[in-house]
């Protein structure tokens, strides 16, 4: 087709097109670009030649509309980029035991987008996997049965890999024929039996040597790519079933094969503790523990520290608990003594049965949910119980949402009392996609308003308000659209600088308060982050409306922060009150979120409130708060165990810090010679064994002074006692700290969160100081 045919084509006009007859009989050119004569804007045609002055006039148009042109075509750039985010898969994965009484007919595949069929075995003298004959049928048939109800369904064969099969599958890694052999077969059975993918379940596997199972992984990997490449077929998925922490008897996963060669790794983040191995009562699947104890979030860190990306990781729920059998049926909570199991053999109870039991207990039994390590548990007679119920189960997959992980598998399905935690589960799972479909039609929509708006006042201002006085009056009418559209309005009393944020505008900031914009939760209610309609970050602080307290730690924080403006204090940018609301917004610091280390974009340091201990009444020597606030480490035990603040509180904190200036050392970590005692079970130990030296930050400078140390050591742990009247005042820290030679310091006792009780007597401290026992603390603001 030659360049003038259609319509399609570029063509530029000819030559004559572009000549005008001038009135002396003379040719002259238009120098006007083509698409200026298309859009009507050349007038070689008028008598004279134009002036530059009226020649940039008369496309001034064209290329001021560019500007909106340009900002419509990135806003819609912006939204097809977020729709195509929003479609990678979010895993929704359940665990079918063959084993187990549900038939595969009953499974509610459409709450899932991928099915594991558990489990294929491996043959002891061949190293080829095999299933079953007794369950031959059922997995056979295991994909068009839920394809029924989910036609889009992934079904993926498990391959079980426990303790006592260690030794097969160490003999299968470590020898070349005996890998090919298993994956060779492992292939075969995958599409012998219509299954999508493989996984290899090592939930429990003893492995001996890392480096084999990363050549295994390369090799499972290569294999299953040839295959499709030679068949033509899809790919089969490989995925892997792991436990909590990426290394095992202190052997690590091969962690960059693994990364490689898997399309992601389930983490069955449960069976922390259990009756028949602790005796003692143990949350078995706790997201979070604030004394550093096992947890998934330590765990999922683990994993992230050592390389291996979050967009790879399945978190595994578990659908069961346990019953424990208390030694005192008074105790009713977490570390009791335990004789060992209850209800079962094991005590391992599935989630039905658990409900089935309270049920059937009667009228009386409270079922307590745990939001700090987020667990539900109840005591029934002298039996505990702890599992996972619908709260835990959202709170876990939004945790999952928020960290940028693959999704969640459920272990297992048969476990479950009709669907309801698949359907909690299913339902956190769907909130985001249809998020992002409205964030896409509300971008293109204001995107076309914009357009629209813009061209419209380019109009007017250029071919109606051509008058000072109205071009001036139409300028502040568009300033109090913006003004209007962005929520903003200075306060009518109070600080000048202060902001009052309508509830529609901090609603719309923080995506309606989602999960995703969480940054954190302090004691008195959760900090989300948000972005104003100008491009402002700002960071939220809601204040829970069930808090007791809230109205009066509101005041405070607004007339103390509000007035405040110094260099390494977190500005206050404004308040909302409407609808009942009490919420802080402050400026978002960059380098890390409100519930950390704040830094600004020039990594300057920064606080954020004064501490809640301030705001507690003059004449209160203790308050129970209901909740747990505060940083965890620095918590004392009176709190941690009834909720009770003490004015003494901060004496233990001081404490906590002093011990790890002094020594350097990290509060979550686990010290000494067998690596079992918390940072002050270590410290008091060396100190009574009188190696105190070997617990100090060798970066410290002793030699001026040999004992300093020594002293602050004694005074920390004489600050971290367990009981409250045994910790010094703040007046007797500094009186000790300002006169160390002079001053006699008590014998410390065991510290607080010992696992061991000290044996000798109780020492009473000495009497050396004028003033009373009453601890002095400042209630006053800093």
């Amino acid at each position: 087709m030659s360049e003038n045919e259609g319509g399609a084509a570029y063509a530029p006009p000819s030559t004559n097109s572009n000549v005008q007859r001038s009135v002396n009989g003379g040719e002259k050119r238009c120098s006007l670009p083509v698409w200026c004569k298309a859009a009507g804007v050349c007038q070689a045609s008028r008598q004279g030649t134009l002036t530059w002055h009226e020649r940039r006039q008369e496309i001034d148009f064209p290329m001021a509309s560019n500007k909106p042109i340009f900002f419509f075509l990135l806003l819609l750039f912006l939204s097809l980029k977020l729709q195509s985010s929003s479609s990678q898969t979010w895993i929704k994965a359940g665990y079918w035991d063959s084993s187990t009484s549900l038939p595969v007919s009953d499974i509610n595949s459409a709450l899932f987008t991928h099915l594991f069929a558990s489990f294929a075995f491996i043959n002891k003298t061949s190293y080829q996997i095999f299933i079953n004959s007794s369950n031959e049928q059922s997995f056979s048939n295991f994909t068009s049965i839920v394809k029924l109800k989910n036609p889009s369904i992934t079904t993926i064969l498990s391959i079980w890999v426990v303790r006592s099969e260690s030794t097969t599958f160490s003999l299968i890694v470590n020898e070349t024929s005996r890998r090919k052999s298993f994956i060779e077969s492992s292939v075969k059975t995958a599409r012998l039996y219509g299954f999508h993918g493989l996984n290899l379940d090592l939930f429990r596997f003893q492995p001996t040597n890392g480096t084999s199972l990363g050549t295994f992984l390369d090799e499972w990997r290569a294999e299953v790519a040839s295959e499709s490449r030679n068949t033509g077929k899809t790919r089969l998925l490989l995925t892997m079933s792991a436990g909590r922490l990426p290394i095992v008897n202190s052997v690590n996963y091969p962690i960059e094969s693994t990364k490689r060669n898997l399309d992601w790794v389930n983490i069955l983040a449960f069976d922390y503790y259990v009756p028949r191995e602790d005796r003692f009562t143990g949350f078995h699947a706790a997201l979070f523990d604030p004394l550093g104890r096992a947890n998934t979030d330590d765990g999922i860190k683990e994993w992230l520290k050592r390389g291996f990306p979050a967009d790879k990781i399945v978190l595994g729920l578990p659908y069961h608990g346990y019953a424990w059998a208390l030694v005192k049926s008074s105790d009713s909570g977490i570390n009791s003594a335990a004789s060992g199991s209850a209800v079962t053999v094991d005590g391992s109870m599935g989630y039905k049965l658990i409900k089935s039991f309270i049920q059937n207990y009667g009228y009386g039994v409270e079922v307590v949910y745990n939001s700090t390590y987020v667990v539900s548990f109840c005591k029934i007679g002298s039996n505990w119980i702890n599992f996972d119920d619908v709260e835990a189960i959202k709170a876990k997959v939004s945790y999952a949402k928020v960290k940028g992980l693959l999704g969640y598998t459920a272990f297992q399905l048969s476990n479950d009392d009709n669907w309801v935690l698949s359907q909690a589960a299913y339902g956190v799972g769907t909130t985001q996609p249809k998020k992002h479909q409205l964030l896409v039609i509300v971008l293109v929509t204001v995107a076309a308003m914009v357009l629209l708006i813009m061209a419209l006042i380019y109009y007017l201002q250029h071919k109606v308000f051509k008058s000072q006085g109205l071009l001036g009056a139409l300028k502040m009418s568009v300033s109090l659209i913006r003004t209007k559209i962005s929520g903003e309005r200075k306060q009518e009393n109070g600080d000048p600088n202060l902001q009052a944020f309508t509830f529609a505008t901090i609603k719309a900031a923080t995506n309606n308060f989602s999960n995703e914009n969480k940054l954190g939760e302090g004691g008195y209610g959760p900090v989300y982050k948000g972005e104003l309609l100008n491009g402002q970050e700002i960071a939220v602080k809601r204040l829970s409306r069930s808090s007791n307290q809230g109205l009066e730690e509101f005041k405070n924080e607004v007339n103390l922060t509000a007035k405040l403006q110094h260099v390494n204090l977190v500005r206050v940018l404004g308040i909302c009150t409407e609808n009942g609301e009490k919420m802080l917004v402050y400026e978002f610091m960059l380098n890390k979120s409100l519930d950390f280390y704040l830094y600004d974009s020039e990594m300057n340091p920064k606080i954020s409130d004064f501490g809640m201990a301030k705001f507690f009444k003059k004449d209160e020597l203790e308050a129970n708060t209901n909740r747990i606030v505060g940083t965890y480490g620095y918590v004392p035990p009176e709190y941690i165990k009834k909720g009770i603040y003490s004015t003494k509180y901060d004496v233990y904190s001081f404490g906590f810090l002093l011990l790890q200036i002094i020594s350097g050392k990290r509060n979550s970590n686990l010290y000494g010679c067998h690596e079992n005692l918390n940072l002050l079970e270590y410290a008091y130990e060396l100190w009574k064994q009188g190696r105190g030296a070997e617990f100090f930050d060798a970066s410290l400078d002793d030699s001026s002074s040999s004992c300093k140390l020594i002293t602050c050591m004694q005074l920390a742990l004489l600050c971290v006692q367990e009981n409250p009247a045994d910790r010094p005042s703040m007046v007797e820290v500094f009186t000790i700290l300002k006169n160390k030679s002079s001053v006699a310091i008590s014998v410390p006792k065991q510290p607080a969160y010992s696992t061991t009780r000290d044996e000798r007597t109780d020492i009473g401290r000495k009497k050396v100081f004028s003033v009373n026992d009453a601890s002095i603390t400042q209630v006053e603001p800093r």
